[in-house]
């Protein structure tokens, strides 16, 4: 039971998360740039504020396949798990794009895509330092055990900002499988697809490996 309220709140947590951030892309095309990337951003990183408070004591709080491979790689969970985690997680973010192209902004929904002067392997790298940057974060606010852990969805909703203003005119500032495969899935637009899976997958890791091996000091084998 506790595990498949774990699941749950995964689902339900990444449903909230994209629909607030794909959809304030689509509401900021469909009328015309009112948001801005600040508005964007700000969307993007209140919502994981506001997730992470609500599920953090439920499920952790990932609402993202990379950072639950973060967790995994560094043995803070199971693999079935992992596993059920990130389909719960893309679930929620296809659920998400259905109910952005259904019923809040039905033209406007639009899977993500590279700025014109950034090829799929600049992409990549960038979505690794943007990802690596995000998952320090959780590890240094919510995971660490010196940390202190009630300010972590501030830490986590802040940085969230921060990399969507830096990185969303590059890349979109994924960071997250999930935000790319929800829209991408419902708008069959599969364009540099997996960018968006490789570029945080890799930045995940380094980042796990890091923050466990480097500054807590706890060995990953």
């Amino acid at each position: 039971m506790k595990e498949t309220t774990a699941y749950l709140a995964e689902l339900l947590g990444t449903f909230v998360f994209i629909t607030l951030g794909a959809g304030s892309v689509a509401v900021n095309s469909a009328t015309n740039g009112s948001l801005g990337l600040l508005g964007i951003a700000l969307a993007h990183g209140l919502g994981i504020l506001a997730m992470v408070y609500a599920f953090g004591h439920v499920s952790g709080a990932h609402f993202n396949p990379a950072v639950t491979i973060s967790m995994w790689v560094s043995r803070r969970m199971g693999t079935q798990k992992a596993l059920s985690y990130i389909l719960m997680q893309l679930a929620g973010a296809v659920l998400a794009a259905i109910f952005i192209q259904g019923f809040l902004t039905p033209n406007d929904l639009r899977a993500l895509s590279l700025a014109a002067d950034i090829n799929s392997t600049l992409g990549i790298v960038i979505e690794a330092l943007l990802t690596f940057i995000l998952v320090i974060t959780i590890f240094g606010a919510g995971i660490d055990p010196k940390a202190a852990q009630n300010h972590a969805g501030l830490a986590i909703g802040l940085v969230i900002t921060a990399l969507v203003l830096v990185g969303g005119p590059l890349t979109g500032a994924a960071v997250n499988p999930a935000r790319a495969f929800g829209p991408a899935f419902i708008a069959g637009d599969w364009t540099n697809h997996l960018v968006w899976w490789v570029g945080p997958i890799l930045g995940a890791v380094a980042a796990a490996m890091v923050y466990e091996a480097g500054i807590m000091r706890r060995p990953l084998s």
